[in-house]
């Protein structure tokens, strides 16, 4: 799955009133952190996610491991807050055909 840039937009402009619904801590990317971030994804397809990780480079490979393992895509990232994304089995966001 690919998002275009104006289906990116349509989920950023979503995205900006919510919180984060898991944050990464000091423990890391572990096991029961991936589990939560695919059930929060399977009920919201939208989530905001706040990694606590001190360097750029480790937040960026978290981001992609994560997308990798659970096939969403990430819509937005500023500073330690990622906007991840990925469709439901019924989809409740509709995204904008280019």
């Amino acid at each position: 799955m690919s998002l275009t840039p104006k289906q990116t937009r349509h989920l950023r402009s979503l995205a900006h009133h919510l919180k984060p619904v898991v944050i990464i801590g000091g423990a890391g990317q572990t096991e029961a952190v991936m589990r939560e971030i695919d059930l929060s994804l399977a009920h919201h397809e939208l989530i905001k996610v706040k990694i606590q990780a001190a360097d750029r480079d480790q937040r960026k490979a978290m981001i992609e491991e994560i997308c990798d393992t659970l096939n969403c895509e990430c819509a937005q990232t500023i500073g330690h807050i990622a906007v991840l994304y990925r469709p439901a089995d019924k989809p409740v966001i509709t995204l904008p055909k280019d």
